[in-house]
C-alpha cells in the first residue's frame, strides 16, 4: 500500500491513474495535513504501508515571495515530518523536488552534485526540504524534475492552448532553457524505481523528459500539434516582469537516473503529444 501526499496535483492525478485501485491511500490537505507532525506520523502508523510518495509543494514561484511561511511549512518542514515518519516504521520514501534550487548560471546540463543556489523563495524552501529528507530518511530517493504539464490541473501547456483559443498572438519568453516534463512520464518512472531502492540509501536524482528547449519552443511546438492559427511572438525575460526570479538555464542532467536504473525516458516532444491527445 502507498500513500501518495498532494494527490490532487498533477504527479498526484498521474500515479492514481497508473496505481491498482485498492493499492493506495490518496491524500492531499483535506485528508492529511503534512505541516502536522504528530497528524503525519499517526497517520503513517494506521496502515501496513510499503511507501510515501510525496507529491506535495507549494509551487506558486510568485506567490512564494509573499506567503514565504506557507512555503516554508509545505516545502520545508513537511518533508521532515514524512521522513521521520518513514524512517520510524522502516518504507521507503519518494520526495520531489525542482530545478529552482539551482540559479540558471550554468551552461551545461546540471549534475546532482553541482551547487545549488536558489534564486528566491520557492527555490530555497525546496532545497531546504531536500536537506530534511536527507537528514532525517531513512532510505529515500529525492527526484529533481522541471516544467511539469499533464492533462490535470493548471500548467503551461493547458494555458497556451486556452489562450490561443482567443488571441492571434501570445508573446512567450525565448530566454530561459529547461526540459518539459510530462507528469505521467515521471510517475511511471517513480513507480519503476520504489521497489528497486536500496535500504539505508538516501540519494538525489534528476528526472526530466530528453531534450533542451525554450517555453517558447514549447509553445509553438503545442500549437503546432493543434494546428492553432496563433503567432507565438519569443520576448526576453526582462519583457515579462514577475516577481520571483527564474533560472534562465536549469536543464537537468539524468545520467545518474539512467545509469542507476537502467530505464529509458522519453524525449519532451514526445510528453507533449501524448498530453495534447488526452486533452483531445
Amino acid at each position: 500500500m502507498l500513500l501518495i501526499t498532494g494527490a490532487n496535483g498533477q504527479l498526484g492525478q498521474s500515479l492514481q491513474h497508473l496505481i491498482p485501485a485498492g493499492k493506495c491511500i490518496l491524500t492531499d490537505v483535506a485528508e492529511l495535513d503534512i505541516t502536522n507532525e504528530d497528524a503525519v506520523l499517526a497517520f503513517v502508523e494506521k496502515y501496513p504501508l510499503t511507501g510515501i510518495i510525496n507529491c506535495a509543494g507549494y509551487t506558486n514561484v510568485d506567490k512564494s515571495e509573499e506567503e514565504p511561511s506557507a512555503a516554508i511549512q509545505i516545502n520545508a518542514l513537511a518533508p521532515a515530518h514524512l521522513a521521520k515518519a518513514a524512517t520510524r516504521n522502516h518504507i521507503p520514501l519518494v520526495h520531489i523536488s525542482t530545478d529552482y534550487v539551482f540559479d540558471g548560471k550554468a551552461h551545461l546540463p546540471l549534475k546532482e552534485t553541482d551547487p545549488a543556489r536558489p534564486l528566491g523563495m520557492y527555490g530555497r524552501t525546496k532545497l531546504e526540504g531536500e536537506q530534511n529528507v536527507l537528514k532525517y530518511a531513512e532510505t529515500a530517493v529525492i527526484l529533481r524534475t522541471a516544467w511539469m504539464h499533464s492533462p490535470y490541473g493548471k500548467n503551461f501547456v493547458k494555458t497556451i492552448l486556452a489562450r490561443s483559443a482567443s488571441a492571434p498572438e501570445i508573446r512567450v519568453v525565448a530566454d530561459q532553457f529547461g526540459t518539459p516534463t510530462y507528469a505521467p512520464h515521471l510517475a511511471r518512472a517513480i513507480l519503476d524505481i520504489l521497489p528497486r531502492l536500496m535500504p539505508g540509501s538516501c540519494e538525489i536524482y534528476h528526472f526530466t523528459n530528453e531534450g533542451t528547449a525554450t517555453w517558447y519552443d514549447l509553445a509553438h511546438y503545442a500549437l503546432e500539434l493543434v494546428n492553432s492559427p496563433c503567432k507565438v511572438l519569443p520576448i526576453h525575460t526582462a519583457d515579462y516582469p514577475a516577481r520571483a526570479l527564474r533560472p534562465a538555464f536549469s536543464v537537468l542532467d539524468k545520467t545518474k537516473f539512467k545509469d542507476t536504473f537502467n530505464l529509458a525516458i522519453p524525449h519532451w516532444t514526445e510528453g507533449v503529444r501524448e498530453c495534447i491527445a488526452r486533452l483531445g
